[in-house]
C-alpha cells in the first residue's frame, strides 16, 4: 500500500493513472480516493486518502496525500454504509483542523 502512495505522491493525480490500486471515490465518498491491495486468499484491503493540494495554506508544508483510514473485507463483500461513515467522520475531522494535525 505504502508503495502505491509513495507513487502517487511522486506523480499526483491526474500524473497518476493508478493501474486499479489507486481509485477515486464517487457519491458519498466524493473527495477521497482508495488503496486497494488484495492479500491472501484475495482478501482486500482499502486505505482511504485525502489530497491536500494547497497543503501549504493548511500548515502541511506543500502537496500532501494524506492517509485517513484503512478497511479491509472479505472477497466478493462490500463495506458496510457505517465503515463509510466512518471514514468520511476522519476526514471531516482531519479537514476542521488548520494548521493540520499530522503524524510525520
Amino acid at each position: 500500500m505504502m508503495a502505491v502512495v509513495k507513487a502517487v505522491a511522486a506523480a499526483p493525480p491526474p500524473a497518476f493513472s493508478g493501474g486499479g490500486k489507486w481509485e477515486v471515490m464517487h457519491g458519498e465518498m466524493s473527495g477521497f480516493f482508495e488503496v486497494r491491495v488484495d492479500g491472501p486468499k484475495r482478501h482486500h484491503y482499502r486505505l482511504f486518502c485525502l489530497l491536500e493540494r494547497d497543503g501549504g495554506s493548511v500548515g502541511l508544508g506543500g502537496p500532501s496525500v494524506v492517509l485517513i483510514a484503512g478497511k479491509d473485507k472479505p472477497f466478493l463483500t462490500e463495506l458496510s454504509k457505517s465503515d463509510y461513515a466512518d471514514v468520511r467522520a476522519l476526514g471531516a475531522e482531519f479537514r476542521r483542523r488548520v494548521p493540520r494535525s499530522v503524524l510525520k
